[in-house]
């Protein structure tokens, strides 16, 4: 591998000259420059990136950590944020810590070892005594994506998911629906509670118990989600619409109807969070709720940008967009082997 001593033997010139050549070309005369680009060219010369970031002070890398890669919210918000990234100029490390502390953790010590210039980050749920003393030993802009976290002073962008939620539902009871159940992600995860108060709170503004037997846990996953469908669909008191809090839920959901021979609406409604390009795709279409994914991957980019830049100071805000009622033909009134 070419060192910058062998640009600089070949060039017939200093090894300061090929560093001003690399760093501050307007340094150097135009035949000078010409003669060491030559010289790079011919030996493939890569200059050492840290080296480079300790001179200069910037790596020109972001780093983003996401809960599931799998899940194609996170897939859409990370292309929202490496096309605004690279914008300005900017790469950005992608690292799923597949909603583990422990990978979570792990992710932000090698992140500090690449000198990344800002952390854009969707955390986990489970709390994490690490986490903060992580996070505070990387000395730069961070900015939570998705889920925020009390009492670490960072700028926040999120989805109303209370509103999510509470729109979902209601749209559920307009259709007729009495009982509706939640298939949600953890409590821990903040998302996962508004859109559970969301839910709640919907049901008692049109004078409906809230029954906890109705509502599940399967952790943002598809396959926790399809058993626990299963579960729901095969007990006694069965509901007439479920309502799924994320787009992997949804599938599991999806899965589980299949499965049991249910038709859609007519046996049972569904309703769901993540309006992605598959959800027209279905027979029926899929009634969601639909995230402006896009605006917030850009709305936390360049959040982190103004931060990097020194232009926004002071203690962190929270940034909250809104969702979207798609309605189309998977949640209709209950059919009559629903009731």
């Amino acid at each position: 591998m070419a060192t910058i001593r062998d640009v600089a033997r070949l060039a017939n010139v200093s090894v300061a000259t090929v560093s001003n050549v690399l760093n501050n070309p307007e340094k150097v005369g135009p035949v000078l420059l010409a003669r060491v680009r030559d010289a790079v060219d011919k030996l493939g010369y890569a200059p050492d990136a840290a080296a480079r970031s300790l001179r200069k002070g910037s790596s020109g890398l972001l780093g983003m950590i996401v809960g599931d890669i799998t899940n194609p919210f996170f897939s859409e918000l990370f292309e929202a944020i490496e096309l605004a990234a690279a914008a300005r100029g900017f790469s950005v490390l992608l690292c799923n810590s597949n909603e583990t502390t422990e990978r979570e953790e792990a992710h932000l010590r090698t992140l500090r070892s690449q000198r990344i210039d800002g952390l854009i980050l969707a955390p986990t749920g489970t709390a994490s005594m690490n986490r903060a003393a992580l996070l505070a030993a990387l000395e730069i802009p961070v900015v939570l994506v998705d889920r925020a976290m009390e009492g670490l002073g960072y700028d926040a962008v999120v989805l109303n998911n209370h509103r999510a939620a509470y729109e979902a539902t209601s749209h559920a009871i307009g259709c007729g629906h009495r009982r509706i159940a939640l298939i949600n992600g953890p409590k821990a995860v903040r998302t996962a509670a508004d859109r559970l108060q969301g839910y709640r709170e919907a049901l008692l503004a049109a004078g409906l118990a809230f029954d906890s037997a109705l509502v599940k846990d399967a952790g943002f996953r598809e396959q926790s989600a399809y058993e626990a469908a299963l579960q729901l669909m095969r007990g006694d008191q069965k509901p007439t619409a479920i309502f799924t809090a994320n787009n992997l839920m949804t599938i599991g959901m999806l899965r589980a109807t299949a499965e049991l021979g249910l038709n859609c609406p007519d046996d049972i409604s569904i309703i769901g969070i993540d309006d992605l390009p598959w959800a027209e795709a279905v027979s029926p279409r899929l009634t969601m709720v639909a995230q402006p994914v896009r605006a917030m991957g850009e709305t936390a980019l360049d959040l982190l940008a103004q931060r990097m830049a020194g232009t926004r100071l002071g203690p962190g805000t929270t940034t909250v967009l809104e969702p979207r009622l798609m309605v189309r033909n998977s949640c209709a009134a209950p059919g009559a082997m629903a009731l």
